[in-house]
């Protein structure tokens, strides 16, 4: 038998790489357009909140190849979109509730003749009061949602009982996607009144249903196809509906195609960010750091509609543990109502938001005891240890909303970790390296992760793929998933090719396709691999099986004694090549293609009480961050990370690391330089690079390692592996509590550090000058 290498569990390039670098792999605007394409342009309100009396169009029309003004009586459809609140407008029709909301579009032969047109549209809007901050917004009950409360045990008693208290606050920004290729939407209208739809999608299944909503079609009737996206980082799972739904209206409107791609600082204004949080907590705990008892409010800056708020505050709660056992909590957590873009997905869903406050409160209980913040987080963490010795059953091994933390490496990762980043040793080299120098200062932190995988919404844990074996033994696989950069079409097309037992270069995977895969949940909550790698491998073994089973019958075998390795088909008596066996299947009319389905198996969970098992399994990692800070300017740098990560048994390494370093990075933006400013108009000023801040190559220190944990995941997952797209967001946490703790350092007065997100140099020389 052929001993050549599977393809699962090596590192192989990204499957258009090539064709990236060499620019000949097409997004959307690249996309040959067809005769008689028009471009459109948004009409954007100016008022945060207000009730729109008229739109003067005279002007726009009046230009040379302007050829149509689509506003909200111009959708054939239901005037609201399709999103589960139904709280949101196609086109703002009586009221505008933020500066950028989308009143309407200008068409026009030429992009930029669209964009000029839509500036000299006059409108008429009276403005009314306008919710701009939290405390206005929780003042107003002014909500998406209404409120949620998840509880454990008795908090308040268990407050009461603790040897020590601490209360604070703290403030978390949001973050602009930022994604290389802006939003854009192709719209075609194609006979008997079908459409086609190019989105740069990360729902497609979604964007059908929107826009057949829009139009008042049944969704047959719309395909939407997407074959890659210059990022998406979930500011594309429901904004890019509206961009498709505006595109087909106008479509529609001037029977034509239409083109519709934003501007970078419409762009900003138009779509939603991650969500900023605000957050109040009083937390007890004991001598050694042991937490005994917490009360948490979360309020999240929503914006003006629901979009994906609720279940990202959802997945905030269940995360506000992050590694640690909370026993006696109440968390509260607020979906605010505000005057601002209505924000949306963006990578790790809420957990960040999560996460991010527990580490804080951690970190000040240990400067309050005196302690390093790595034994207080070590002494928290989730184990097997019992509650108490008269009740050896119940253990430090349950979530506050009922879930068992199963496959629990934290406690060895940390310690792994801990060692091969010689932390302590470098504790003892800051000291020292601090007292020297009376201007710059360093700080340091270790910090973990536990992330939950599964979509919170247990329906969306299923997906569907196509297997197709041709004639010459090549093979292609369609999947419901989309390639956003981080190569869930390269992992696919290797699971595929192992199941097979062909070569890589054998399998090619195909653009996502509604004609192909319906229904079909968006490429999100880092369960792309898992829900569409496992389809297509079920796919691949109905192939696979088909073929055994007629092999087995030319040799007199059973189906279980045919094996497929290295191109080639083994029985004990013969061995073929599987081209050599596909075209002896066809002649004898053996079935070559095939589906595949696959549904997330264990989970449930009740989402009024938000109690149960939401998550299939967790993925693990930790992060050691050193940094320096400028105690004159409130500069600061990043000069040390080190990172173990836990992805299970990795179906291609290099994937996996590439994923694990550039979520640290943007996690490391929107913790640092990544400013969201509304000013009190609420126009947000930031809507540029001239003023948001990504990171960028001299950001990323000169010392920058990724390990991976080596052990399978406990769970069935396909390959033995586990998600990586949001785990390692959260690692970058590491990098405010290392700055938080170069603040404490520097200012060594034993009391707690106020800093809020992102840590900008004002914020960090405001909090070098603060004392509680």
């Amino acid at each position: 038998m052929s001993t050549t290498t599977h393809s699962i569990g090596h590192t192989v390039a990204h499957e258009s790489a090539r064709a990236q670098i060499a620019g000949a792999a097409p997004y959307i605007d690249d996309l040959p357009e067809l005769r008689g394409t028009l471009y459109a342009a948004p009409i954007l309100s100016t008022v945060a909140h207000g009730k729109i009396n008229g739109i003067n169009t005279a002007a726009a029309l009046s230009l040379p190849g302007v050829v149509a003004i689509v506003l909200a009586s111009d959708v054939p459809g239901d005037p609201m979109l399709a999103a589960f609140a139904g709280d949101e407008p196609v086109f703002a029709r009586d009221t505008v509730h933020h500066i950028g909301q989308v009143i309407g579009l200008v068409v026009a032969n030429d992009v930029m003749l669209a964009r000029r047109a839509a500036r000299l549209v006059k409108l008429d809007i009276t403005p009314l009061p306008a919710i701009l901050t939290v405390p206005d917004a929780l003042a107003a009950e002014s909500y998406v949602l209404p409120p949620v409360t998840v509880a454990r045990g008795d908090a308040e008693a268990a407050l009461a009982r603790a040897p020590h208290q601490l209360t604070g606050t703290l403030e978390v920004g949001g973050q602009e996607h930022f994604y290389l290729e802006g939003q854009i939407a192709y719209a075609l209208p194609q006979e008997q009144n079908q459409w086609l739809i190019y989105s740069s999608s990360q729902h497609p299944g979604e964007v059908q249903h929107w826009v057949a909503h829009a139009l008042g079609l049944d969704n047959h009737a719309v395909r939407v196809e997407c074959r890659r996206l210059g990022g998406g980082f979930g500011g594309k799972e429901t904004q890019a509906g509206h961009l498709a739904v505006w595109a087909a209206v106008a479509a529609a409107k001037v029977k034509r195609p239409v083109k519709l791609r934003l501007d970078r600082d419409d762009d900003f204004l138009i779509t939603g960010k991650r969500h900023p949080f605000s957050y109040q907590y009083t937390v007890g705990f004991d001598d050694t750091g042991r937490l005994c008892g917490l009360k948490l409010m979360m309020a999240a800056h929503c914006g003006f509609s629901a979009d994906l708020s609720g279940p990202v505050a959802d997945r905030a709660i269940f995360h506000a543990d992050n590694a640690y056992y909370l026993q006696d909590v109440a968390i509260t957590s607020y979906r605010l109502k505000l005057h601002t873009q209505s924000h949306t997905a963006f990578r790790g869903f809420g957990g960040p938001q999560g996460m991010i406050v527990t580490e804080t409160i951690l970190g000040n209980i240990a400067r309050q005891l005196g302690l390093d913040p790595l034994a207080v987080r070590l002494r928290n963490l989730y184990s097997d240890e019992p509650l108490n010795p008269a009740e050896p059953n119940l253990r430090r091994d349950t979530t506050h909303y009922g879930m068992q933390v199963e496959g629990n490496i934290l406690q060895p990762l940390l310690s792994r970790l801990e060692q091969s980043a010689q932390y302590q040793k470098r504790l003892e080299a800051i000291s020292a390296w601090n007292k020297q120098h009376h201007t710059l200062k360093r700080g340091i932190a270790l910090t973990p992760v536990k992330f939950g995988i599964s979509f919170t919404a247990t329906l969306f844990n299923q997906a569907g793929a196509l297997v197709h074996v041709y004639l010459d033994g090549s093979v292609q696989v369609n999947h419901g998933g989309v390639e956003m950069g981080q190569g869930l079409n390269t992992k696919v097309a290797q699971i595929v090719a192992d199941e097979l037992g062909v070569t890589l270069h054998k399998v090619l995977a195909t653009a996502s396709d509604t004609s192909k895969i319906p229904n079909a949940s968006a490429t999100a909550a880092s369960a792309g691999t898992d829900l569409n790698g496992r389809a297509a491998q079920f796919a691949a073994r109905h192939v696979r099986d088909n073929l055994a089973a007629f092999v087995g019958g030319l040799d007199g075998v059973g189906a279980g004694a045919v094996t497929f390795q290295g191109g080639q088909v083994f029985t004990p008596t013969s061995t073929r090549t599987f081209d050599a066996v596909v075209q002896l299947a066809y002649a004898n009319r053996i079935q070559l293609w095939s589906d595949g389905f696959y549904r997330t198996p264990k989970i449930h969970y009740d989402k009024t009480t938000l109690s149960g098992r939401p998550f299939y399994y967790f993925a693990y990692g930790a992060a050691c961050t050193e940094v320096a800070i400028d105690t004159l300017t409130g500069e600061n740098k990043v000069i040390r990370v080190d990172i173990l990560h836990d992805v299970g048994r990795s179906i291609n390494p290099g994937l996996d690391v590439g994923q694990i370093e550039g979520g640290f990075v943007q996690s490391m933006g929107w913790l640092t330089t990544e400013e969201l400013v509304w000013n009190d108009k609420g126009l947000l000023t930031t809507h540029a690079p001239s003023t948001y801040k990504i990171p960028t190559a001299g950001d990323i220190p000169a010392h920058f390692k990724v390990d991976l944990w080596d052990a399978p995941n406990t769970e069935d997952n396909v390959g033995g592996s586990k998600a990586v797209g949001e785990p390692p967001f959260m690692l970058a946490i590491s990098v405010f509590e290392a700055l938080r703790d170069a603040v404490a350092r520097a200012r060594d007065d034993g009391k707690v550090v106020q800093l809020n997100a992102p840590v900008t140099p004002e914020k960090l020389l405001k909090a070098l000058t603060q004392a509680r």
